[in-house]
């Protein structure tokens, strides 16, 4: 096997931390001796081992680690956090050399993690599948690098381009397959967001009832406070944040935030306060629009279904050709890339 190939294992390994590992990044790590896979491991939960802790506990004869060399999706770490720093196992260990597909942009590690392999005269060598490893982690990297979380737009939409009729109502424009897709990605992601109208005439949950994970934090805009206390949104099952104007006050998994001017800006402002890596924003029209038109997004996903309303709440418009096209049943799935 070529050392892509066992990058590529890593990366596979990696994915398996999806929707458990934020704030932190996903990463994967395989352990290679004489051209055969002696260890393997990923960062499974937020605060628990790495991957390279993982991977190093894997190997069953430990005798073999100063002859191996280390493939890991991310650059080890060099600082204390939850767990100690894993360059700094892997020099305990007397590893022969590390691979690395991306280098950490975060300030804590930062090329300090290779600093410290290389200093102990570990051959280093990174670079390999880099775009693959930064693809993969792009929500860690937009909030490392941008200081945000990494904003997705979903919305369905009916074949004559409406997400909702005159009276608001929206059930069902697309079927039961996409919607069970939706619940899979709530799961993958840390928060998702909806705004009053929508919180109102919907009556969402927000929750991952159709999908076995995680259920995201649930958000919604409600400037003066004017939405129902018997919406689902606020069962308390479920950590909620309701971004207003009027009132600043916690309670058990009910939080209201206050805000002078509510905007997607001041949002994801408080959000990566708050460590979440990464937000849904599900709607309505109007909320997408606001993200849409100040440029804060970087993934959007359009479900078009053959269903018509004639007439209602118009979509929201993206000036961009789709970078993917699926078909989920009878719905399209369009997927865009901002930028």
């Amino acid at each position: 096997m070529r050392k892509e190939d066992y990058m590529r294992r890593a990366l596979e390994l990696a994915e398996n931390g999806s929707g458990y590992v934020s704030p932190n990044p996903k990463v994967g790590c395989v352990i290679v001796h004489q051209d055969e896979i002696i260890g393997e491991g990923w960062h499974q939960h937020y605060g628990g081992p790495h991957a390279e802790v993982n991977a190093v506990d894997s190997v069953k004869f430990q005798d073999l680690l100063p002859e191996s060399t280390v493939y890991v999706s991310l650059e080890p770490c060099a600082h204390w956090g939850k767990t100690p720093p894993c360059a700094n196992l892997l020099v305990e260990k007397k590893v022969k050399k590390v691979v690395i597909a991306a280098t950490d942009s975060n300030p804590l590690v930062g090329g300090k993690g290779i600093d410290i392999l290389k200093n102990a005269g570990i051959e280093v060598e990174t670079g390999v599948l880099e775009k693959e490893a930064r693809w993969q982690n792009r929500r860690f990297f937009t909030q490392i690098e941008k200081n945000r979380p990494y904003v997705i737009l979903k919305w369905a939409q009916t074949h004559d381009g409406f997400v909702a009729r005159p009276n608001f109502d929206s059930k069902w424009i697309s079927n039961s397959q996409s919607r069970q897709l939706v619940h899979q990605w709530r799961a993958e992601e840390d928060a998702i967001l909806v705004g009053k109208n929508t919180a109102r005439y919907d009556n969402p949950s927000l929750n991952v009832r159709d999908w076995v994970g995680k259920n995201p934090i649930r958000i919604v805009i409600d400037s003066q406070l004017e939405l129902s206390s018997d919406l689902n949104l606020f069962d308390r099952t479920i950590q909620t944040l309701v971004f207003n104007t009027v009132l600043e006050k916690k309670e058990e998994n009910l939080e209201w935030i206050q805000m002078e001017k509510i905007t997607p800006k001041s949002i994801l402002e408080s959000l990566n306060h708050r460590k979440i890596q990464s937000l849904i924003v599900e709607g309505g029209s109007q909320v997408l629009n606001q993200f849409i038109q100040s440029e804060l997004w970087d993934e959007c996903r359009v479900f078009t279904s053959p269903t018509q309303f004639e007439g209602g709440i118009p979509a929201p418009k993206l000036n961009q050709n789709s970078s993917e096209t699926l078909f989920i049943g009878t719905d399209q799935l369009d997927i865009y890339y901002h930028g």
